[in-house]
């Protein structure tokens, strides 16, 4: 945390510093060497105005906190939500809770925003353009207005001098996550500076709304030619990284269910094409909205469905889904030992226990393998993958949490129109389509063709490379990085064997000495006893003591 003691960063730690404690966080903030670093550089904290509710739950008390601090906090609790492989239940379940909603910017601040945009007066471009916003978030808001040709349209353009907070709030977090990572051996494998860093980039690219748009664009190029699905059209040439402008849908929202009732949509129909259009998004394209609650979706007449707000999205990549189709297949089929594999490749380097690892999958795989698919609930396998990674230690990739949480969503969002909605049978045949396609000829040629032309191109570079190999060398510029884990107590326990072959050897030499000496008869005595046979005699004890203490020395060892 040193190093975030710049100057520039130092109100916000106090603020930060400050929230925490007067949630009753203070310890945390004492434990991370906060209040310390704020007292050393002139700020000083008043521990004892503050107060907070003792009858609220840690996990409550950190919640509010983070929604006062702001966006990047709010965030920050909205991700760590979906990472039950980190967290407990109760606290995913509480922050799960933190909503982005905030009070709208007045007019006058975001009028200079949208013209410093367009690089003209909003009038050129807009007529009727609302002063009120029609949704506000932690992020941006939205306005309407129309264009000069008549056509709808919404502005969501971000508040103004959120960057420089957010970026600061980063900067905090990531030298916070270093300081954790480094001091509290125990958190180190979860990677807290992996987590915030993917963290970083998910809320940068929130910020910058042309990435949202360039979003936009593509869904709507994946969907093109599907006749039930609306992509919102985006106008390009009035986007920047703080505003972009898109088609106003005008529909009825799937939050609204009175409303989608009244107008006679069919809501099974609806619950299917809606859940078919995520699958197809996550399994099919690998670019997926993130976030797919009712809120984001509109209704059409038709049964028409349209999907709006694509600040957060997801990517798999291919290898991804092969995975978790693998993992899908596996418990149809009842075969643990791929589900296995996954989860081992999942653990990266970290040790895991195998043995008690593949006797939970078989466990889970006993629990769901014979279940009806019309009894089989997502959201809860999930849980119970999510739970046995955090027994076994083992982190979830980040990109799976994003997939994982509009999952669930679907499952709720599918269950509150249809009652006797299964996400499972949805899910069914696309797993099914995805592993027949994995094992067609045709695959199994290009993949074959794909490692054939890496094999060319590593045999074409091999002299290339050998030949640096060589030069480096030659030039002294080789360098080989021994790293043995655990080499201190490897180097200890050599110690301790070597001093015990030592006793041993110079036990063996005093007992074959003692023997020796004591056959000696002649010479000086003692009180009668000749000389050596006394020497002999001390030479035997001496022995005895040292036979004793490397007795006792293998026996501690063995017992620790």
């Amino acid at each position: 945390m040193r190093e975030a003691s710049a100057v520039r960063d130092l109100p916000r730690l106090h603020e930060i510093s400050l929230v925490f404690i007067r949630h009753g966080l203070g310890d945390l903030v004492r434990r991370l060497g906060v209040a310390s670093l704020l007292e050393r550089a002139g700020e000083i904290l008043h521990w004892g105005q503050v107060t907070h509710s003792a009858q609220l739950e840690p996990q409550q008390r950190l919640r509010l906190a983070l929604e006062e601090l702001g966006p990047t906090f709010i965030k920050l609790g909205q991700m760590l939500s979906l990472r039950e492989d980190l967290l407990p239940p109760k606290w995913t379940t509480e922050l799960a809770r933190l909503r982005s909603n905030a009070a709208p910017v007045p007019f006058e601040q975001i009028l200079p925003v949208i013209e410093r945009s367009l690089g003209m007066p909003h009038a050129e471009a807009f007529v009727d353009l609302e002063e009120e916003p029609t949704g506000a978030a932690s992020i941006a808001q939205v306005h309407r207005a129309r264009l000069h040709d008549g056509r709808a349209v919404v502005l969501k353009i971000r508040r103004p001098g959120i960057e420089a907070k957010v970026e600061a709030d980063l900067r905090l977090l990531s030298h916070l996550a270093q300081f954790v990572e480094k001091e509290v051996p125990e958190v180190r494998r979860y990677q807290p500076v992996h987590v915030v860093e993917e963290f970083r980039r998910s809320t940068m690219r929130e910020l910058d709304l042309a990435t949202e748009a360039h979003n936009i664009e593509r869904f709507e190029r994946n969907f093109r030619g599907e006749p039930h699905v609306l992509i919102p059209h985006v106008f390009p040439q009035w986007t920047s990284e703080v505003m972009n402008v898109q088609e106003h849908i005008d529909g009825i929202s799937a939050e609204d269910l009175a409303a989608v009732e009244r107008a006679g949509l069919d809501l099974k129909l609806l619950a299917e094409r809606g859940v078919d259009n995520v699958l197809k998004m996550i399994l099919e394209h690998g670019f997926f909205q993130a976030d797919p609650h009712p809120g984001n979706v509109i209704y059409l007449p038709g049964n028409r469905i349209a999907m709006i707000d694509f600040g957060m999205t997801g990517r798999l990549s291919l290898g991804r889904r092969n995975q978790i189709m693998d993992l899908l297949a596996g418990i149809t089929r009842r075969d643990s030992e791929p589900m296995v594999d996954v989860l081992l490749d999942w653990a990266g380097a970290e040790a895991v226990d195998e043995e008690r690892l593949a006797a939970d999958v078989d466990e889970l795989v006993a629990d769901y393998g014979d279940l009806p698919v019309k009894d089989m609930r997502i959201g809860e396998l999930i849980g119970r993958i999510t739970a046995m990674l955090r027994t076994h230690g083992i982190v979830l990739p980040s990109d799976l949490t994003l997939m994982f949480k509009a999952l669930i969503t679907l499952e709720g969002s599918g269950r509150k129109y249809d009652p006797e909605f299964v996400l499972a049978d949805r899910l069914k045949p696309y797993v099914e389509r995805a592993l027949a396609a994995r094992y067609a000829p045709a695959e199994w040629g290009r993949r074959g063709g794909a490692g054939i032309g890496q094999f060319l191109d590593l045999m074409r570079a091999m002299p290339r490379d050998l030949a640096r190999l060589l030069k480096d060398a030659r030039h002294g510029r080789l360098r080989m990085d021994l790293d043995l884990k655990r080499l201190d107590i490897f180097v200890l326990k050599l110690d301790r064997t070597i001093n015990r072959i030592t006793i041993g050897i110079m036990t063996a030499s005093v007992v074959i000495g003692s023997s020796i000496v004591m056959t000696v008869t002649s010479g000086p005595q003692v009180f009668g006893i000749p000389i050596f046979t006394v020497l002999g005699s001390f030479g035997y004890l001496l022995a005895f003591v040292n036979s004793v203490w490397v007795v006792l020395s293998i026996w501690r060892t063995r017992s620790h």
